[in-house]
């Protein structure tokens, strides 16, 4: 399997998962050019995706999903809230007839070879998911946009071979940062964003001798730099009740505006 970053961060999000047969998109939070971009990047062709699958209505999740699929006719599969959300988004104009798959969390989708099982995570969105991703025996998941985790993330998130994981702020420069106050109180509430450190700790969680590769993203553009996230999860890994320390995991910080490497499994 491949995993890959085509943009992360506040102001966009686009992940590619593929395993040489079959192609899929999580987001497509940045425009259609964009996406074509970093797909050639990928020598993979927007019409050879098999499907998108939409993690939640926000914007910086969905910007491009308009001018794509009425260029490829993608595919796009999410959870019902998420559909009512995207129909409600005017911005990114009308969807081709019947492109729109509801999908619900804990239900396994197979699209081509790769068998993609959504779950549940807390946002303020209508019904948000992360999303796991299987094929030949290797697993990689997305987990993004969640302001708190339990048990149930936890369990969804073990025994990958790789894993994109928020660390979306620094607690400090968000708290002096120049976010009006109510925004704080958001981004750091259970259904806002995962800071550095909690990233670190769910990552102690989740940390098996067959994880390969760990990409942190969705850094905030005002609240985080990429040397603080990377610092501050290997510390908490470090720390943590486990048996590994930082730098024994490899890892890596997803770009805003640029394409990530190439995790190859």
């Amino acid at each position: 399997m491949r995993l890959c970053s085509i943009a992360s961060g506040s102001s966009g999000n686009c992940i590619y998962i593929g395993d040489g047969k079959s192609h899929l998109l999580i987001d497509t939070g940045i425009s259609k050019k964009r996406v074509e971009e970093g797909l050639r990047k990928l020598d993979v062709k927007g019409e050879e995706l098999d499907g998108i699958f939409v993690t939640h209505e926000h914007i910086d999740h969905i910007q491009g999903l308009g001018v794509f699929c009425r260029k490829y006719k993608t595919p796009v599969y999410a959870t019902r809230g998420t559909i009512e959300g995207i129909k409600k988004c005017s911005s990114i104009g009308k969807l081709p007839e019947g492109i729109l798959h509801e999908i619900e969390v804990d239900h396994a989708v197979e699209l081509g070879s790769i068998t993609v099982h959504p779950f549940a995570i807390s946002h303020d969105a209508n019904e948000p998911c992360g999303y796991r991703a299987q094929s030949g025996g290797k697993a990689v998941a997305v987990a993004t946009d969640l302001g708190t985790y339990d048990a149930y993330t936890v369990e969804n998130l073990k025994a990958l071979d790789a894993v994109v994981l928020e660390a979306n702020h620094d607690i400090h420069m968000l708290e002096v940062g120049p976010y009006p106050y109510p925004l704080k109180r958001r981004v750091m509430g259970e259904k806002g964003h995962l800071s550095n450190e909690l990233s670190g700790r769910l990552l102690c969680d989740i940390l098996h001798d067959g994880l390969k590769s760990v990409m942190l993203g969705h850094l905030s553009k005002e609240n985080n730099y990429a040397e603080l996230a990377y610092e501050t999860v290997k510390l908490e890994i470090s720390l943590g009740d486990n048996p590994y320390r930082g730098e024994d995991i490899p890892i890596t910080v997803a770009k805003r505006d640029e394409v990530s490497g190439v995790i190859e499994l």
